[in-house]
């Protein structure tokens, strides 16, 4: 009787352990994400694994796993104009990483690259945009300097590996200064949200 106790604690003790090898050898990518294979031995691997279970090698290999879907991110950026005024512009982003480039998203830039690449080429390619117009022209041909926005942002973007699915300007607001000889400076604070009107925010003393 003793033996068969034995004999059943080792069995127990062998499912066990045999049951935590393939756990650990499996994992899972959710719906609308991929997964990168990180080798200790050869490092990044090229192929790009899609959803479902899948398996790898324990403590050899490990999977990083990317949310493909599309995510929005808001960026607000204060620049100079054309004619020296400064704007303030919030834009938003509907952004995701192109699946076949992860592995070279993961190895040039890291598991982080929306934080590291958003703000930095959004920051580059506003100031650019907006020092081709006047303050006033930004407010004026908003649908213009949206579109080149858009266009310009996307283009850059793509060099990093990512998709932007929109790009649009959420707020415009314009500080425009007027110096007079005889008269203190004012700033007149000018806003053009997404979905409302024009708005005069008010007018402040000096510049």
């Amino acid at each position: 009787m003793a033996k068969l106790f034995e004999s059943i604690g080792k069995l127990g003790l062998a499912l066990a352990i045999g049951g935590g090898v393939v756990n650990s050898a499996l994992f899972n990518v959710d719906a609308g994400h991929r997964a990168v294979i990180f080798d200790r031995f050869r490092g990044v691997q090229d192929i790009v694994v899609g959803e479902g279970t899948h398996f790898l090698i324990p403590w050899v290999q490990k999977p990083i796993i990317f949310d493909c879907r599309s995510r929005p991110r808001n960026v607000p950026v204060i620049t100079g104009s054309k004619d020296l005024q400064n704007v303030n512009i919030t834009l938003r982003i509907l952004f995701r990483p192109v699946a076949t480039q992860l592995p070279r998203i993961f190895t040039s830039i890291g598991e982080d690259y929306d934080e590291r690449v958003l703000p930095s080429i959004t920051t580059e390619v506003l100031k650019a945009v907006v020092a081709r117009f006047d303050a006033g022209e930004l407010i004026t041909q908003r649908e213009l300097v949206s579109r080149q926005v858009s266009e310009d942002l996307t283009e850059r973007a793509s060099t990093f590996g990512l998709i932007l699915d929109d790009v649009s300007l959420v707020k415009t607001s314009a500080f425009l200064c007027f110096c007079f000889s005889s008269l203190p400076c004012l700033t007149l604070i000018y806003s053009l949200p997404s979905d409302t009107s024009d708005v005069w925010q008010g007018v402040h003393r000096g510049c």
